[in-house]
C-alpha cells in the first residue's frame, strides 16, 4: 500500500519547500558548528591502537574503554572462568571478516568513506522520506560510536537510567550534541578506528556486545571467519537486534539478511554469484550461550570464588566494592592463577567419591599447596554450587576461612575441627625445647585437675580433665580418653605420635612451656576459620563497627586445643603442614600469580611471602615422625596404603573430632602439601560421625584415615610425584636418642606419674623398612 503524502511537509508546495529550506538551513548551522570545535579538543596525533583511542577521546567522551569480559586462567592458561556484566571480546579490524566490515557499511552508512562524520545527504534524504510519512534513520557508524560510547560510559558508572535511545527519548538537543562529537571525532581518527571501535561495542543480543561475542553467540565461530550469510545476518541485527533476533525471530532475520545483502551487491561489494548463493543460504545458528561467573566454572568454582573474593577485597582495585567490581567485570582482566587442571580434576574425582549420592549431605574437600611457594595447586569439595535434583549444593567454600584478616567476606565455611591433626604442634614444641623425641612419658594419666600446675610464661592455662570435678560441676571435662584401652602407658613421645594418644600428648604438655605450643601454632599460621563470638554467640565488632577478630589466634593455652578443638579451614593446615615439608619456612598461601588489563598492563597480584618459623632441625624432627605414621601408626591403617616405605617419602597425621562428625589427614612430600577433610559442613556442624551409613557402608564411628584417609592417598599417589617427593632430611641425633634423665621434683610436682623405663632406644629411621601391621589394629587414639 503506497504511502499517503504529508500537504504540509510536500516540497511540492510552497510551505513545505520554505519548511524543508529552513530545517536543512538549522542543520547546516549546527555541522558549521562543529567545525568550529575548541582545537584542544582535537588536538594530538591519531592513536594507533582502540583502547588508546578510547583514552583520547575528546573530554566529553573520555571513558573507560568499553567493558570487556575479563578470563580466570589456570596456571596452564586454560579457562576457569569469564567474568563479565556486557559479554565482550575485543579484536581488531584485521581480526575481522571483510564480510563484516562491507555488511555494517553498505547497510548503516553507505557514505562511510566520504563523510566526515555526519551525512548531510542522508539527514536530506531522511527528512524528506520522514516528512512523507517514512520513518528513515540518518545515523552514520559514527554517530552511533558516539552514542554507544555516552551510553556505554553511563552504565559503567551506574547511570543506566541516563541513557539515551533513538526514537525514545533522545531529544533535538542530544541529537545536535552527538552530531558535534562526530565532527570531531573524525577530525582525531582514521575511518578504521572509528570502524573498528563500532564493531566492538555496539549491541547485538543480551548476551552479545560487538562482533567477536556475537560471533560466538549465535554461530560458535570467531569474527574473523564469518561467511557471507553470516556476516550479512550479523549486521542487519544492529537496527533492531530483538525483532532480529536470529534465535527468536529467524524469518525477519532471513528478511533482514537478504536486505543487507542486495545492499551489498548493489554497492559493488559483492558479485551477483555470491549474493545467489548468499540468498538460498538458510538461516542455521549454531549457538554458544555463553556461562558468566564461578558456578559455570566447568572445574573448579569454589576456587574461583575465592579468587574473586581476594579481588573484590583488594584496595588496589578500586576503593571500594562498587568500584572494584566495576574494574573486575567490565576490565577485561586476565587473572592467571596457581590451579593445576590436573591435580584439581583428581581432587575433584576424590571429593566426589568420599559420599557418593550423599543424600545427608556429608561434606568432603581437598586443597593442596606447594612448599616453599604457598602456590594452591588444586581446591576441590564434594558439592554443585547451582541447585539440581539430587545434588548437594552450597555456596560456602569447605576449604577456606569464613573472612579474611580484615574482615571481609570469603564466602566460607570457617573450617571444622581439627582433631589430632594438631598434635604435630606440640610436639613440635618438645623437639624446639631440645627434648629428645624417643623420651618415654606416662600415657597412664588420665586425670589433669583443674589446680594442675601447667607450664606457662606468656598465660594462664585453663582447662580440665578430672571426672571427679566433672561430677561436682566445678567446669572440668572428664578424665581424658583414649579411643582404646591398651595404651593407657608409658611410651615414647614418638610413638604417642604415630599412634596418636591423647594421653601422650597431655603428658609430654606436661614438661613444656605452652608460651613456646603457642609460638609455634602462630609462626605456622594456623588460626581460627571464625571470627570470635560473644558470650550471645555475637560476632564481636571493634568500635567502628567491623569484625574484632576475623581469624583469631587458636589459644592454645586452653587445654581442649592439645586436641584440636577450635575450627580451621583446610587451606590453613595443608599450609602449616608445608611448613614442616619447607624445613621450617612457612609460606603464606596464593591463588593469584599475575593480572594484567586490556592494555596488558600489569595490576597487583600475588607473590610467594615466606617467614622463618620453625628451627629446621625441629621441622626435620616432625618429618620423621609422621613418616612413622603412615609406616606403622594410625596412617597405616589408611586404603590403599600409602608411606614412605611403601610408596615415596610421605608424612602425614590423621585426626578425628570427639564425636566423629570431623575427620581428616593431612600430609606432605617435599613437594606437596595436602589436607582432606570429610565431615558435617552443615550449621553448627554438630552432628556425630558415628553410627551412620556412608557411600553405602556402615560406621560405628568414622576416623580420619577410613573416608578422609583414601582421599589422601589417592590423590597423593598420582599427584605428589610431580612435585617432587624427595627424602626428608634426617633430624639431628639429639633429637632421636639421649640418655635417661631422672625426672627433677618439678617435674613430679606437676603429677606428670613419670615411670622411667629401664632403657632407652631410638625408634628406627623411617628409610629403613618398617614392617606393615600383620593385623590392622585401630591405633590407640586415631582422633
Amino acid at each position: 500500500m503506497a504511502t499517503g503524502k504529508n500537504p504540509l511537509f510536500d516540497t511540492a508546495t510552497t510551505l513545505g519547500k520554505l519548511i524543508l529550506f529552513l530545517g536543512v538551513s538549522a542543520i547546516c548551522g549546527v555541522l558549521m558548528a562543529g567545525l568550529l570545535v575548541p582545537a584542544a579538543a582535537v588536538s594530538g596525533n591519531a592513536a594507533s591502537g582502540s583502547i588508546k583511542f578510547f583514552e583520547t577521546l575528546p573530554a566529553e567522551l573520555k571513558v573507560d574503554p568499553p567493558s570487556q569480559s575479563t578470563k580466570i586462567l589456570a596456571a596452564d592458561g586454560s579457562v576457569i572462568a569469564n567474568l563479565y556484566l556486557e559479554n565482550r571480546t575485543r579484536v581488531s579490524l584485521d581480526q575481522m571478516s571483510p564480510y563484516i566490515k562491507d555488511a555494517v557499511i553498505a547497510i548503516e552508512d553507505s557514505r562511510f568513506y566520504e563523510h566526515g562524520g555526519v551525512d548531510t545527504t542522508g539527514i536530506l534524504r531522511a527528512l524528506v522520506a520522514t516528512a512523507r510519512g517514512n520513518k528513515q534513520g540518518a545515523s552514520t557508524i559514527t554517530q552511533q560510536y558516539v552514542n554507544n560510547v555516552i551510553n556505554s560510559s553511563l552504565e559503567s558508572e551506574g547511570k543506566g537510567d541516563q541513557v539515551l535511545l533513538n526514537g525514545v527519548n533522545k531529544g533535538v538537543g542530544d541529537k545536535l550534541r552527538e552530531m558535534k562529537l562526530a565532527i570531531a571525532l573524525e577530525k582525531k581518527f582514521t575511518k578504521e578506528q572509528i570502524l573498528e571501535g563500532y564493531l566492538n561495542i555496539v549491541f547485538f543480543n543480551r548476551d552479545a556486545y560487538g562482533i567477536e561475542a556475537a560471533s560466538r553467540l549465535f554461530f560458535s565461530t570467531s569474527a574473523k571467519n564469518l561467511t557471507l550469510p553470516q556476516a550479512a545476518l550479523l549486521a542487519g541485527v544492529v537496527n533492531s537486534p530483538s525483532f532480529y533476533d536470529p534465535i527468536t525471530n529467524p524469518d525477519n532475520a532471513k528478511v533482514r539478511r537478504n536486505l543487507v545483502l542486495k545492499a551489498m551487491l548493489s554497492q559493488g561489494k559483492i558479485k551477483q554469484a555470491q549474493y545467489d548463493a548468499a540468498v538460498a543460504t538458510p538461516v542455521k545458528t549454531k549457538v554458544t550461550q555463553p556461562r558468566q561467573g564461578c558456578a559455570y566454572s566447568p572445574t573448579s568454582p569454589y576456587f574461583c570464588d575465592y579468587v574473586l573474593h581476594l579481588l573484590l577485597n583488594n584496595p588496589a582495585y578500586g576503593a571500594d566494592t562498587k568500584e572494584r567490581e566495576r574494574k573486575i567485570f567490565r576490565g577485561g582482566l586476565t587473572i592467571k592463577t596457581t590451579l593445576e587442571p590436573k591435580a584439581q580434576k583428581v581432587a575433584q574425582a576424590q571429593v566426589d567419591a568420599a559420599a557418593g549420592a550423599n543424600p545427608n549431605k556429608w561434606g568432603a574437600a581437598l586443597v593442596s599447596v606447594e612448599p616453599g611457594t604457598g602456590k594452591i595447586t588444586n581446591m576441590a569439595q564434594n558439592t554443585s554450587w547451582l541447585p539440581g535434583k539430587g545434588k548437594f549444593d552450597t555456596q560456602l567454600n569447605f576449604n577456606v576461612d569464613k573472612y579474611d584478616d580484615k574482615g571481609n567476606d570469603l564466602n566460607g565455611l570457617g573450617g571444622a575441627q581439627p582433631g589430632s591433626t594438631m598434635k604435630p604442634f606440640t610436639f613440635a614444641e618438645w623437639l624446639d625445647e631440645g627434648k629428645s623425641m624417643n623420651t618415654v612419658v606416662d600415657g597412664s594419666v588420665r586425670r589433669y585437675p583443674l589446680d594442675f600446675q601447667w607450664r606457662n610464661s606468656c598465660g594462664v592455662t585453663t582447662g580440665a580433665y578430672s571426672t571427679p570435678e566433672h561430677d561436682a560441676q566445678l567446669g572440668a571435662a572428664e578424665d581424658l580418653q583414649n579411643a582404646e584401652p591398651d595404651y593407657y602407658r608409658p611410651m615414647t613421645v614418638l610413638k604417642g605420635l604415630y599412634n596418636s594418644i591423647n594421653t601422650i600428648t597431655f603428658a609430654s604438655a606436661a614438661q613444656l612451656d605452652f608460651c613456646g605450643i603457642q609460638k609455634i601454632v602462630d609462626a605456622a599460621g594456623l588460626h581460627s576459620g571464625l571470627p570470635t563470638r560473644d558470650q550471645n554467640q555475637k560476632i564481636v565488632l571493634d568500635a567502628n563497627g567491623r569484625i574484632k577478630e576475623p581469624n583469631p589466634k587458636i589459644n592454645m593455652s586452653m587445654l581442649s586445643n592439645l586436641l584440636g578443638s577450635t575450627q580451621t579451614a583446610p587451606l590453613t593446615m595443608a599450609s602449616a603442614f608445608a611448613t614442616f615439608a619447607n624445613d621450617g619456612r612457612y609460606c603464606e598461601p596464593i591463588a593469584i600469580t599475575s593480572v594484567t588489563d586490556a592494555t596488558g598492563a600489569k595490576l597487583p597480584a600475588q607473590a610467594t611471602n615466606c617467614r622463618d618459623a620453625l628451627k629446621p632441625e625441629v621441622a626435620r624432627g616432625v618429618n620423621y615422625a609422621l613418616q612413622e605414621v603412615l609406616n606403622r601408626g594410625s596412617g597405616s591403617l589408611i586404603q590403599p596404603r600409602i608411606s614412605t616405605v611403601t610408596n615415596f617419602p610421605i608424612a602425614a597425621k590423621t585426626g578425628t573430632s570427639n564425636n566423629n562428625g570431623s575427620t581428616w589427614v593431612v600430609g606432605h612430600t617435599t613437594g606437596l602439601a595436602t589436607a582432606a577433610w570429610f565431615g558435617d559442613p552443615l550449621g553448627d556442624q554438630g552432628r556425630s560421625g558415628q553410627n551412620i551409613t556412608v557411600n553405602g557402608q556402615f560406621y560405628e564411628g568414622i576416623d580420619g584415615y577410613m573416608i578422609a584417609g583414601p582421599m589422601f592417598s589417592k590423590f597423593m599417589a598420582e599427584i605428589a610425584p610431580s612435585h617432587g617427593a624427595e627424602p626428608f632430611p634426617e633430624p639431628p641425633s639429639n633429637l632421636l636418642s639421649e640418655p635417661y634423665q631422672q625426672p627433677t621434683n618439678n617435674d613430679a610436682g606437676r603429677n606428670n606419674n613419670f615411670m622411667p623405663p629401664a632403657t632407652q632406644n631410638p625408634a628406627p629411621a623411617p628409610s629403613s623398612p618398617a614392617p606393615a601391621p600383620s593385623t590392622p589394629k585401630k591405633p590407640g587414639n586415631g582422633k
